[in-house]
């Protein structure tokens, strides 16, 4: 019997322009060009003889006959590629290794860890050396959580960057300092630890709230954010932090924030992909779990 189905490669393409709306998105989370995914869908529409998808200048739509090849193709793609991974014995197939700013590694990744692992005891996780100055050539990394360490900053053109989580910074303190704190004022009249890197954050932090910084202000500065959460544990002073550095100190009453409010520093860690690396199932399924992770985190 002849094949009239569309290939594995097409239904990839289009189910991933399905889900994100977008071709440059789909590319990006298939770790392809986005003339491959253009030229993919294409391919399907001519051999199907339909069009799947509307395009207009603000952005892409399914059209009827797009929406029930989702209907019928969807879960039957997925249950082939969780079949697959099932079927992948081999270590290096089910391996994936990630290098990770440590920061938010131990803060935020670790405590994580064991959900990921009950999830998916198929894939060994390897980390590797992070290098602060990454040129994200490496061949022994599949995948970076790197810091954006400039609001403007730009990634090189072969790597596919999707921002993760930390843009966010907000004030905290030890439970004994937070007593009798209820202004914005209050706060930055308390001893200030700050990242020495980031002498600006208290600034920031101060207009979101609208409050007024001291003009000449004077703080203790930290070249580490797990130093700097420490002090803040110690009672040094109240600390100016990456939201999710120190959300599990919060849920633990290690730490409080006693003003709400925060302020976006426009940085934060980003999933960093090579664009030309070729499909990997155990990297899907962890970059699936991270982003869920992120997306609760930042609720």
């Amino acid at each position: 019997m002849p094949i009239r189905s569309p290939s594995l490669v097409e239904l990839h393409a289009f189910l991933a322009v399905a889900r994100t709306g977008s071709f440059r998105r789909a590319a990006d989370a298939l770790s392809v060009t986005q003339a491959a995914v253009s030229r993919a869908v294409q391919r399907l529409e001519s051999e199907l003889g339909v069009h799947v998808f509307e395009r207009s200048g603000a952005g892409v739509s399914l059209t009827s006959a797009g929406l029930e090849l989702r209907r019928r193709t969807e879960k039957h793609v997925l249950a082939l590629e969780d079949a697959a991974l099932a079927l992948r014995r081999s270590a290096d197939r089910l391996g994936l290794r990630v290098s990770v700013a440590p920061s938010i590694g131990t803060l935020w990744l670790l405590p994580r860890l064991p959900d990921f692992h009950a999830r998916h005891p198929e894939v060994g996780l390897e980390f590797r050396q992070y290098h602060h100055e990454e040129d994200f050539q490496r061949e022994d990394v599949d995948l970076w959580i790197a810091l954006k360490a400039r609001a403007g900053q730009r990634w090189p053109r072969h790597i596919a960057a999707d921002y993760l989580v930390g843009r966010d910074i907000v004030a905290v303190c030890a439970p004994s300092r937070a007593r009798g704190l209820r202004s914005a004022d209050q706060l930055l009249a308390q001893p200030l630890l700050y990242h020495s890197n980031y002498p600006d954050n208290w600034a920031l932090w101060a207009r979101a709230v609208g409050a007024q910084l001291p003009p000449r202000w004077r703080g203790t500065g930290f070249d580490l954010v797990l130093n700097l959460v420490e002090a803040a544990r110690a009672g040094m002073g109240v600390a100016v932090v990456q939201r999710c550095m120190v959300e599990a100190d919060l849920a633990e009453g290690r730490l409080r924030m006693p003003v709400p409010g925060s302020a976006s520093t426009g940085r934060g860690y980003y999933l960093c992909r090579r664009r030309a690396q070729a499909a990997h199932p155990a990297g899907e399924r962890f970059v699936a779990w991270l982003r869920e992770q992120a997306g609760a985190a930042e609720v």
